[in-house]
């Protein structure tokens, strides 16, 4: 249920990019389509209309309201960046991070990008927003490590939720604070939300909070990703890595997407087995770890899993699967049509899930089944997988999982494991968190410039809870630096003691 964005479209959103505020009743028309399509499709398609609870009431309680809500705020939409974050706005609403509306000529250097800003950033560090970030020779600014307290008069509580609820990231989860406090002070060319402030205050130590002008800065890109990258810690170019740091194997997986490099990656964790599964330990690394898969990212994680520990001993120790409820619809079945075809195109995949395959296919005989009966949902238990209660355990050290507010959707699933099997430690900072509404439908919108995303089952019986992340314990919490990877390491290092 997705379409690329064809060549002429990608030269028209080029086209209206520059034509400007010429096109503005044509932003409006687009993004009224759009809010109205991608309000149908979540009703006549999404699975929470016939599950009970609280994720259930908070979908029904915004699809309409929220719609609503996003229209009345039309008048705005006169470009393609006023689309996008209107769009955005919606989704967003739903509290539900897997319910996502993006534009389609979103790339990843777009999270580095602002039209103006003061030549500062700022982080979500230990419950306040602090400067992490000032422009070399940009003067009268506060420094690294102030607090803002207010900003145009207003409370810095009230003022970010204004600018960045909803438009950068649910501030209503700790992820979401983290991963939108750069853009506090941004003006990332949201009309909805005001551009750079004239004035904040700032806290110093123990000194009086002082006022201090914000006047912007020219935009140089390299300057914007490097107080990015001073705020959140990102993945480098090659995101599926093997090192070794104080002796120890650190295996990195900062992707979950189809192109991160997984054959090439999955050799060397085979040729490496015998190292990573010595007595010294292990670090796994999933800070970052996001991208979705065609054929689902969290079998991407659980291959990585299967591997060092090998499938019997993790299908020993795995969650218990509980039911899931579909919504039976035919747009639901189509997509589990598709699914099954690319399964099977891919050799690699028939070869190391036939399981998976045949799971999918009697999915899709049971929608064929329930659509006959005219029934308006079924409910499948997931097919119990095989354990040997007496498969060893090959890893013979300790295991430290390191995570971050970037670990999202297939990552939570491998932590779901992960966490289960003997010496394995979770440490870093809270996660991301995902509703029990799962397995991505992704829609491209009339406009084509942007597609929808919407879990399309219900884990109903998930023994992680809606919208709940992983917390470190506070042992295992780090409170330095995240983009100190010299400091991240020794942290970790001095984990394993001795």
């Amino acid at each position: 249920m997705s379409r690329i964005l064809p060549v002429a479209a990608t030269a028209a959103l080029t086209l209206a990019l520059g034509a400007g505020s010429a096109l503005a009743q044509d932003w409006q028309t687009l993004a009224r389509q759009d809010l109205q399509a991608a309000h149908d499709e979540l009703a006549a398609n999404h699975p929470a209309p016939v599950v009970p609870g609280q994720a259930s009431d908070t979908f029904r309680a915004w699809l309409d309201r929220g719609l609503q809500d996003a229209m009345s705020k039309l008048g705005q939409s006169n470009s393609a960046s006023s689309h996008a974050y209107l769009l955005r706005y919606y989704a967003a609403g739903f509290r539900d991070s897997n319910i996502v509306i993006r534009p389609s000529y979103e790339t990843s250097a777009d999270r580095f990008s602002a039209t103006s800003w003061p030549g500062l950033a700022t982080g979500w560090r230990d419950g306040q927003y602090v400067v992490t970030y000032v422009q070399p020779g940009v003067r009268r600014l506060p420094p690294v490590g102030a607090v803002v307290t207010e900003c145009n008069l207003i409370p810095i509580e009230e003022y970010s939720r204004t600018k960045l609820d909803l438009w950068e990231g649910n501030l209503n989860t700790e992820a979401g604070r983290i991963t939108s406090a750069p853009y506090l002070l941004w003006n990332r060319n949201n009309p909805y939300a005001g551009g750079t402030p004239s004035t904040c205050k700032f806290k110093v130590g123990n000194r009086r909070e002082r006022d201090y002008d914000l006047r912007p800065v020219p935009v140089v890109p390299a300057n914007l990703e490097a107080a990015y990258r001073a705020t959140l810690y990102t993945p480098g170019p090659v995101p599926l890595a093997i090192e070794t740091v104080n002796g120890r194997p650190w295996i990195n997986v900062h992707s979950f997407a189809d192109d991160a490099g997984w054959d090439a990656f999955n050799a060397q964790l085979q040729s490496q087995l015998t190292a990573i599964q010595g007595p010294q330990g292990f670090v796994l690394d999933l800070r970052g770890g996001s991208g979705s898969s065609n054929l689902g990212s969290t079998a991407r994680g659980y291959g990585v899993l299967n591997r060092i520990w090998t499938s019997e001993f993790t299908q020993s120790r795995q969650p218990t699967g509980g039911d899931f409820t579909y919504r039976a619809t035919p747009g639901n079945r189509q997509w589990y049509a598709e699914v099954i075809q690319r399964m099977k195109q891919d050799a690699r995949f028939v070869y190391e899930a036939p399981e998976v395959i045949a799971q999918t296919e009697a999915v899709l005989a049971a929608f064929d089944a329930a659509l006959a009966a005219g029934q308006a949902s079924f409910t499948q238990p997931q097919a119990p997988t095989a354990a040997d209660p007496n498969a060893a355990n090959p890893v013979q050290g300790p295991v430290i999982v390191l995570v971050d507010a970037g670990c999202s959707g297939g990552c939570l699933d491998t932590l779901d494991l992960v966490s289960r099997l003997p010496n394995v430690r979770i440490a870093g900072s809270t996660t991301a968190a995902d509703s029990i509404f799962i397995e991505q439908t992704v829609e491209r919108l009339p406009s084509t410039y942007a597609d929808l995303s919407y879990g399309h089952k219900a884990w109903t019986s998930r023994q992680r809870g809606n919208n709940q992340p992983f917390i470190p314990e506070p042992g295992l919490t780090y409170t330095g630096n995240p983009v100190d990877e010299t400091a991240v390491r020794a942290w970790v290092g001095s984990l394993f003691g001795g």
